[in-house]
């Protein structure tokens, strides 16, 4: 059953039910109005619903002698449809501009009088001056000795313009679709909501569980897709951890027992030689295996005062001797890995105190991102080599060579850092001498800085 609900649930079928329930609402919210525009609204006369007993009236009065008809008159008035008979026209005191009325144009009063000659007049409240109390609906017949009988339907008297009642009606219309859309349409958005903070959510955390299915079809489609682009990534990692795994364990046995023969060389120069070649090889496998078991390890992510972590960052190198500032606010709640932005903030500031002077970090919390900048006064990078410089294993030569350490992977790891966060790492020269090292970090649904209170997960 469910499969069969999953097939036709479509984006179509939702769209055009959603058209459909807007269209049926305002029909019974124009039904409702319906029943209360008897009351309310200002229909034509001809459509009052009195006109049989007008008609009726008219041929009674009409076939009486021209003594009885006043009596007559009086005795066909009800509260609902008062009934007056007069020789002349003036003695109504009506105004002078009302709407003569036609029996061949209408089909009603024609049907009711039958073939007889009469002029009929209609006066509606607009007719009356404006905040008249004389206000109301009045049809003025002739008969055919040239008096006239005043037909008033008192109920009518009052009510609203049509105008005023197409505003109404069309008010409700829109209120009917709009109450249809937003409900149809949170159905329609709740899933892609969820679906589209799963896949932000990966983007920081490859360990991200796999998105539930639901929604309409095609929305289901996309998820299925998803989690199964998903699995293979996350199948994909798994397995580069392992065999990285296995390949340090090759690798560091031969490197131990090739250092271990070294002490057996007479030739104190070729042994240092040979120990300065292992230990490289040594380093440049560590730093290569931890750059790429980095990037699959998907350390999670969790609230942490950013602010704090620089400031930890600064005071390690301040054990150490190393005077670096800062400038920012004193606080800044955010979430992200706090693991990674510490050791992409210290790769930074390791370039800046190897190979320039005065390293300074400054936090920036923007309206839509936040900034980090690790900034020097040192020799900088030529503008051609800006982007070289995060090719893995890339090093600068001759400013950066093996004897000052490195291997050429700590700005390719802090970029790498940078954009698990969804932010992105730029370099640029300083004016006056430097380099200026921009983390952009932005403020998303799963990273966002916050003034007082924590992202809730």
């Amino acid at each position: 059953m469910r499969g069969l609900i999953a097939h036709v649930d479509t984006l179509r079928r939702r769209i055009a039910l959603t058209i459909v329930a807007a269209m049926l609402a305002s029909l019974v919210l124009y039904a409702l109005f319906v029943q209360v525009a008897g009351v309310w609204a200002k229909p034509p006369v001809d459509q009052i619903g009195l006109l049989d007993q007008i008609a009726a009236t008219t041929r009674i009065i009409q076939a009486a002698p021209p003594q009885l008809r006043e009596p007559l008159s009086a005795a066909a008035s009800n509260p609902a449809l008062g009934v007056l008979w007069s020789e002349h026209r003036s003695s109504f005191e009506l105004p002078a501009n009302g709407t003569s009325i036609d029996l061949d144009k209408s089909p009603v009063l024609h049907q009711l009088l039958g073939e007889a000659e009469h002029k009929i007049e209609v006066f509606q409240p607009a007719n009356w001056p404006a905040e008249s109390s004389q206000a109301r609906y009045v049809l003025l017949m002739q008969l055919n000795d040239g008096s006239w009988l005043s037909f008033t339907p008192s109920q009518r008297s009052w009510g609203m313009s049509a105008a005023l009642r197409f505003a109404v009606v069309v008010a409700l219309g829109l209120v009917a679709a709009w109450l249809v859309a937003r409900f149809a349409t949170r159905q329609l958005a709740d899933p892609l909501q969820r679906f589209t903070s799963a896949v932000q959510r990966f983007g920081t955390d490859l360990n991200a569980p796999a998105i539930e299915i639901e929604g309409p079809r095609e929305i289901r489609q996309a998820i299925i897709a998803y989690n199964t682009m998903q699995a293979k990534i996350q199948q994909f990692i798994a397995e580069r951890t392992l065999m990285l795994a296995s390949i340090s364990h090759d690798l560091r046995a031969p490197l131990t027992r090739i250092r271990l023969r070294c002490e057996f060389i007479e030739d104190i120069d070729q042994q240092r030689k040979l120990i300065r070649d292992t230990d490289e090889m040594q380093s440049m496998i560590n730093s290569a295996l931890g750059f790429f078991r980095e990037e699959g390890l998907g350390e999670k992510a969790t609230t942490f005062d950013l602010s704090e972590l620089l400031q930890t960052v600064i005071d390690d190198y301040s054990d150490q001797g190393i005077a670096v500032d800062f400038s920012g606010p004193p606080h800044l709640v955010y979430f992200g890995r706090p693991v990674g932005i510490k050791r992409m903030t210290t790769n930074l500031l390791e370039n800046a105190v190897k190979y320039a002077r005065h390293p300074r970090i400054e936090l920036i919390n923007g309206k839509c991102s936040i900034c980090i900048e690790v900034s020097d006064e040192g020799p900088g990078i030529p503008d051609s080599e800006l982007e070289n410089v995060f090719v893995p294993f890339f090093r600068l030569e001759p400013s950066r060579n093996r004897d000052s350490g490195g291997v050429g992977l700590g700005l390719s790891s802090a970029r790498a850092m940078a954009r698990q966060h969804g932010g992105e790492l730029l370099l640029r020269n300083r004016i006056g001498g430097g380099l200026i090292a921009q983390v952009e970090l932005p403020h998303a649904s799963l990273n966002r800085a916050v003034a007082i209170t924590p992202p809730k997960t």
